[in-house]
């Protein structure tokens, strides 16, 4: 998911206040179908001798097998859903039929499901307490709450299980929270088993202020129906014990699901049109008033569907050396209607160039849809073969439009196929899709971030695998996700070279590709690919909130005859320290009265250093990492002192300019 971007108007604003200071004290520079699985899991014991009532069970839409290909995934999951759009009541009514094998060993009976919609239930559930009704800028319009409500649950055979669920809540306790629930089986789950579930459900629908919901008659299901949490085996994420991935729905947590097969059928008002998570299986058809649509997708781990009566519809055929044939599908706000060029150019673009640094994209289909301004709580949002841009605002939006574009579409990877858990270690995917999505912007567009600028924003360094509801407030989660993640892979490639960090994330995604890796499996690849250990680097940086703080603490100068005897000669000692994080090859600029400067390198060791230099002219100045080239230093207003003021009276003058600058910057990141 992609942040609001800074605004850079403002921002180089408040960089010209910086220019003031005079001398330097910071300048900156700036997813292809496939059959059903060969072998069919053996089904768990039946329960069908155990009394219970029995129901006549809605039909299971019918489905032509798609053309055999191989299975890409484990397949752990297999959802056939019915659903119907009720626009009167921005309802959906569907059924659901799961069947779930069991990838672990021990006998499981007890499964868990998100229910996602509960998040937006009132005002007391963790999303909305933690979120405070707001995500991204964007707000809960009045009344505008929604939920899910389960209203029948039944195994194959018929057996009601409803008096069988529970909700619960492991992270808080909140019992105003139900987005997580626990179902008890009749029988027990054994290795290697499979077990259906068939389930009716009601969502009233939201309106749209976080990813999903109503706006209008634009219409996001996200997250909409029940879906199994995931169950992992010993060794899964470094794992010793087996057990179920169980987290409520946070305000500031995305999401992690096992890869499966989708069958799903949808039903709309005649007048809408519907762009979803994979391929139509035959085209709409019309009955009465209503528009059914079928869409099936495998070796995916979720389903997202978008409507609406306005969609502006263009369709492109793409392919490239590592993009076999792509279908790209543009669902346009009317007012976007005429910038289909600009979405074709940036997908293409994205597809090319992250399936041959990644591995190739191996679905036939890519789903671009725009939402409403009024649906912007909806945009910038990833899901497999789907994403959204943001909410179309105005005519002819700057590249923010590519931007968000790329960074979607980048999520195809570190996270549609590198399926790392956004509950706990998030960075896998936001940091790892922002480092892409910059390299990309300049490669193609000429448009350069300013990481000083942006490592500046990162005022409290946090470890980077924490529980995203675990950061100090969504701030902190967010320029650590996004920001400081990103600029630890670019420190990275900065100490190992581009050709090593090209190595790095091309063997990391392909060796984890259709997986559920982890840091630790990161980290291993960066020690293969360099041949040394990073284990200090890592728990500095990566599990620790560690940030290098360089300083020139004091500067002495003296003058005497030169031993020539032809001049003066003016000595300097510098001492320079690190009151943060060790860090190597720190480099410090020398700049004398006569426009003569020298750099010179610190190796880190210790916590200080001090450096003496002789010279014709007067020392004016020391600066350390004078190009801000250590990006993961977010205070740089020590590193720079002229040698002749007093320090005291420079941070006095600078103290009020400092405080100005960073709560402008406090207001342009979301």
């Amino acid at each position: 998911m992609k942040p609001h971007s800074l605004r850079y108007t403002l921002i180089f604003a408040a960089l010209a206040v910086l220019t003031l200071l005079g001398g330097g004290i910071w300048i900156l520079s700036g997813h292809s179908p496939a059959v059903w699985t060969a072998a069919a899991p053996k089904e768990a014991k039946s329960p069908a001798a155990l009394p219970g009532p029995q129901t006549v069970q809605s039909v299971l839409p019918e489905i032509t097998p798609p053309p055999a290909s191989e299975a890409l995934s484990q397949r752990v999951t297999e959802y056939h859903i019915d659903v119907q759009l009720l626009e009167d009541t921005e309802t959906l009514t569907a059924t659901e039929t799961m069947t779930w094998t069991h990838p672990g060993k021990k006998p499981v009976q007890e499964l868990y499901f998100h229910l996602y919609p509960n998040a937006f239930a009132s005002g007391n559930t963790t999303f909305m307490k933690e979120s405070g009704g707001t995500l991204r800028g964007d707000s809960m319009p009045a009344g505008g709450f929604g939920s899910l409500t389960l209203t029948d649950l039944r195994t194959s055979e018929g057996v009601s299980l409803m008096q069988r669920t529970q909700y619960v809540q492991p992270d808080d306790g909140n019992v105003q929270d139900t987005t997580l629930l626990k179902v008890h089986l009749p029988q027990p789950v054994n290795s290697g088993e499979s077990v259906t579930l068939k389930l009716k459900f009601e969502v009233k629908l939201p309106k749209i202020f976080a990813r999903m919901g109503t706006a209008g008659n634009f219409v996001m299901a996200g997250q909409w129906f029940p879906k199994i949490s995931v169950y992992e085996p010993a060794g899964t994420r470094g794992l010793r014990e087996e057990g179920w991935n169980l987290h409520q729905y946070h305000g500031t947590s995305e999401f992690y699901s096992d890869f499966g097969i989708y069958n799903v059928t949808i039903s709309v008002p005649s007048r809408y049109t519907v762009a979803a998570t994979g391929f139509p299986v035959k085209n709409a058809k019309l009955a009465g008033d209503r528009k059914i649509y079928q869409f099936y997708a495998d070796d995916v781990h979720d389903f997202a569907w978008a409507a609406s009566p306005d969609f502006i519809v263009a369709e492109k055929a793409f392919s490239a050396p590592q993009v076999p044939g792509v279908r790209i599908k543009l669902y346009l706000d009317p007012l976007h209607k005429d910038l289909q060029e600009r979405y074709f150019q940036a997908a293409e673009a994205a597809l090319t160039a992250f399936s041959k640094w990644y591995g190739p994209y191996p679905y036939s289909t890519l789903s671009i849809v725009v939402p409403p301004e009024s649906g912007n709580g909806a945009g910038g949002m990833e899901y497999p073969t789907l994403i959204t841009a943001f909410g179309a605002a105005e005519a002819s939006p700057g590249t923010t439009l590519e931007r968000t574009v790329i960074h979607e579409i980048g999520h195809q990877f570190f996270y549609g196929m590198v399926a790392s858990n956004e509950f706990e270690e998030a960075w896998l995917d936001e940091s790892f899709t922002s480092y892409a999505e910059d390299r990309l912007m300049e490669q193609e567009y000429g448009v350069a971030s300013s990481l000083p600028l942006q490592s500046s924003l990162v005022t409290s360094a946090q470890p980077l695998k924490l529980a995203t509801w675990k950061y100090s407030g969504d701030e902190a989660y967010t320029r650590n996700v996004y920001i400081r993640g990103k600029l630890v892979l670019k420190d990275i490639e900065r100490l190992t070279g581009t050709k090593n960090m090209d190595a790095i994330l091309a063997a990391y995604a392909r060796k984890y590709r259709f997986k559920h890796p982890t840091t630790a499996d990161f980290q291993k690849v960066v020690e293969k690919v360099t041949k040394q250990s990073w284990q200090t680097y890592f728990d500095q940086y990566v599990y620790g909130g560690g940030a290098p703080d360089f300083a020139v603490d004091d500067i002495s100068l003296s003058v005497k005859r030169s031993s020539e005897g032809d001049g003066l000669q003016y000595d300097a000692v510098v001492d320079v320290s690190n009151q943060g994080s060790h860090y190597a090859d720190v480099p410090v600029k020398f700049t004398f009265s006569d426009g003569y400067t020298v750099q010179q390198y610190w190796n880190g060791a210790g916590k200080s250093t001090t450096f003496e230099l002789s010279y014709k002219a007067p020392l004016v100045s020391a600066e350390v990492d004078p190009e801000h080239s250590i990006l993961l230093e977010s205070k740089h207003l020590n590193n720079f002192r002229m040698a002749e003021l007093e320090y005291s009276k420079l941070s006095r003058w600078t103290v009020s300019i400092t405080t100005l600058l960073e709560t402008l910057l406090g207001t342009l990141v979301w």
